[in-house]
Parts: C-alpha cells; sequence; structure tokens
C-alpha cells in the first residue's frame, strides 16, 4: 500500500471533504421549511424537524401558534398552528403580500404578530411610533412597512417601500448600501 503524503494526501482528501460539505449543508437546510406531512405531529415532532420556534403565540380560542421566522434577512416566516391535543392543524409562509394587504390601520399590534409574525427590522421614529419592517421574496426590491403607534399598540398605516438592502440603482457602484 502506498502512503499518501503531502499534495497527494490532499488530492485524496479532497472528495470526501466536498461530499461531507454538500451533506452537512443539505442536512442543515432540512428544517428550514415545515413539511406538510407534519399535520397531525405533536409538538415535539415540529421541534425535532424545525428546531425551536422564534415565538410562540395563544390564539383567541386557546389553541397555539407557533412562528418559525427563517431566511436571510428573515423573508419567510412559517405559523404552524396546533389544536388544543396539541396536534399540527395548519401550516404556512405568511409573508405574502395577501396578508400584508389584509393589515389596515387600527389593528393591534398582537393581530399583527399573530398574522406576520416579528418583523425583519423595528426601530423607533418620530411621534410616538415605530417602524416596524418585512422582508419577503418579492420580484420587485421592496419590503412592506407597518408604523405601528408606541402608547396604544396599534397600526398607523402601513404600505410597500424599496427594501434599504438592495443595490441602489443610480449609484455607480452598484454595492449592497
Amino acid at each position: 500500500m502506498k502512503r499518501l503524503t503531502g499534495s497527494g494526501w490532499q488530492a485524496a482528501v479532497r472528495p470526501l471533504a466536498a461530499a461531507l460539505t454538500v451533506a452537512a449543508v443539505l442536512g442543515g437546510c432540512a428544517g428550514y421549511t415545515p413539511s406538510q406531512a407534519l399535520i397531525g405531529q405533536s409538538a415535539e415532532d415540529v421541534a425535532r424537524e424545525m428546531g425551536s420556534p422564534t415565538s410562540r403565540y395563544t390564539l383567541p380560542d386557546g389553541t397555539t401558534r407557533l412562528e418559525y421566522a427563517r431566511g436571510p434577512y428573515g423573508k419567510h416566516t412559517y405559523m404552524i398552528d396546533l389544536n388544543s391535543a396539541g396536534r399540527v392543524v395548519h401550516v404556512e409562509q405568511v409573508l405574502t403580500e395577501d396578508n400584508f394587504n389584509a393589515i389596515r390601520p387600527g389593528d393591534t399590534r398582537m393581530s399583527v404578530l399573530l398574522r406576520l409574525g416579528r418583523p425583519s427590522e423595528k426601530q423607533g421614529i418620530w411621534r410616538g411610533a415605530e417602524l416596524w419592517a418585512y422582508r419577503y421574496d418579492a420580484f420587485l426590491c421592496r419590503w412592506f412597512v407597518i408604523t405601528m403607534e408606541t402608547e396604544g399598540g396599534g397600526v398607523r398605516d402601513s404600505g410597500y417601500l424599496p427594501d434599504p438592502m438592495c443595490e441602489d440603482r443610480d449609484r455607480s457602484d452598484w454595492r449592497m448600501r
């Protein structure tokens, strides 16, 4: 048997290292998106597949909603509803324009959290308000923003704006801001 040294050893190990890297990446992505196969499964099964939720809410009927905010810059949030027996009854990716367009002035903080989950970014702004911003998979480079009252906690207004993380097409260097 020939003993590998120096570059020969590295050349022999390179394919194995590449295969292990691919396996690790694919294994890490397994819990990114919940499958519809979770329907009927327990909260423990969800935790095994998805990990710990980013938030847990009690719905008005006393059942539970688990929030799983995912993706680079929070472009996906999955809500998994459990019935009173703790079994999955509904799985949905909620960062959609249909859900954004359902947000109305006067909606409470909790109703927004139940519909959209936590924002990608949150920052204080003028006159007793804060900005909640949601990134999502959009053809156009935009995000959905909500002006939320800090006193009383309701939605003041909402709409779509250019996402500041996108390339500024007016600049000549085309870098991310």
